[in-house]
């Protein structure tokens, strides 16, 4: 399913571009029903744009007559948040927008400001998305970030840790990620010397230098980050063997939450949690048998999840509170 904006710039060219359209018409080209292209066809009129509604069997939808588009004036932030709409209904293979992303890509690039085109295409060229991704507002930092790492272009950062503690320490930034909306760059720390994952919205500078980096072939950025969240600060260690194909499973579970490793066993699962219930939902959606490892807890949890489940399937309508 694409992003509701790219579907609505889809729809509008759909418009401009075609005399009119049936009332299936938007919908089959969109993939989706007619309930839904209705309201799009709401949001431009919304916009202004003059939509035209012919109802009945035979019905459809046209610009108005002699209507034209009026020149498109976005602030540099606006044309940022715009870009990354696009490349994000790209990079996460969203149905129909490959090709809306690209038309409106260019028609967006033609009319851009030279200062602007470098940024963009720093952020077009480094910037990632995990699956988990949900877009928002970039910040500058971030743009700067994406800049060097295009150049590969060692950078100085002022950070801030989630204890407020201060550090200035220097960064080759290996790539610029986005994920359930927050932003991250993975690069090397000079000041750890090891790869180090930094949130950056608790970098308060970036300073670029005069050295120059070359990341490691075929590095990942939303591979070290997924693994690197994965393994987060929390109260419990969890140990599942999940018996069935590495492949599905994997498609299966958020890879932020856990990792997966093959065994002739079936699928050895670590993950770290703060609440066992949550793991229990998380294990009890899966079509797979498991066994626990560890902890003895979640077995616990897995039995109260059992018996609310069996209370609800026995529990009949007159039972219910009035």
């Amino acid at each position: 399913m694409s992003h509701p904006l790219t579907r609505v710039l889809t729809l509008l060219e759909l418009l401009q571009s075609n005399a009119r359209l049936t009332g299936t018409e938007p919908a089959d080209r969109l993939d989706t029903d007619v309930r839904t292209v209705r309201r799009y066809m709401a949001h431009l009129r919304d916009l202004g744009i003059p939509v035209e509604a012919e109802r009945g069997r035979y019905g459809g939808y046209r610009l108005a007559r002699g209507y034209r588009m009026p020149p498109l004036v976005l602030t540099n932030d606006e044309a940022l948040a715009v870009v990354l709409g696009l490349l994000a209904a790209e990079r996460l293979g969203m149905g129909t927008a490959a090709p809306a992303s690209a038309g409106a890509l260019a028609k967006i690039e033609r009319v851009l400001p030279h200062a602007l085109r470098e940024p963009l295409a720093a952020m077009w060229e480094t910037l990632s998305f995990t699956a988990n991704a949900v877009i928002g507002q970039a910040p500058g930092t971030g743009v700067l970030l994406a800049l060097a790492s295009r150049a590969r272009t060692t950078v100085a950062i002022s950070h801030q840790s989630w204890r407020r503690e201060h550090t200035e320490r220097d960064i080759d930034p290996y790539g610029v990620v986005f994920h359930t909306g927050r932003w991250y760059v993975v690069g090397h720390d000079h000041l750890r010397d090891g790869l180090r994952t930094f949130r950056i919205d608790r970098i308060t500078s970036v300073t670029p230098r005069a050295d120059s980096f070359t990341p490691p072939d075929g590095f990942d950025p939303v591979a070290h980050l997924t693994s690197t969240l994965a393994q987060g600060p929390y109260r419990r260690q969890v140990e599942v063997t999940i018996h069935g194909p590495l492949d599905e499973i994997a498609r299966r579970l958020p890879r932020s939450a856990v990792t997966l490793t093959a065994q002739p066993t079936g699928v050895l699962l670590h993950a770290r949690a703060e609440r066992l219930d949550g793991m229990a939902h998380m294990l009890a959606s899966l079509e797979w048998p498991f066994t626990i490892n560890h902890p003895d807890e979640l077995r616990q949890a897995l039995r109260n999840l059992a018996a609310q489940l069996t209370a609800a399937a026995q529990r009949k309508p007159e039972e219910l509170p009035r």
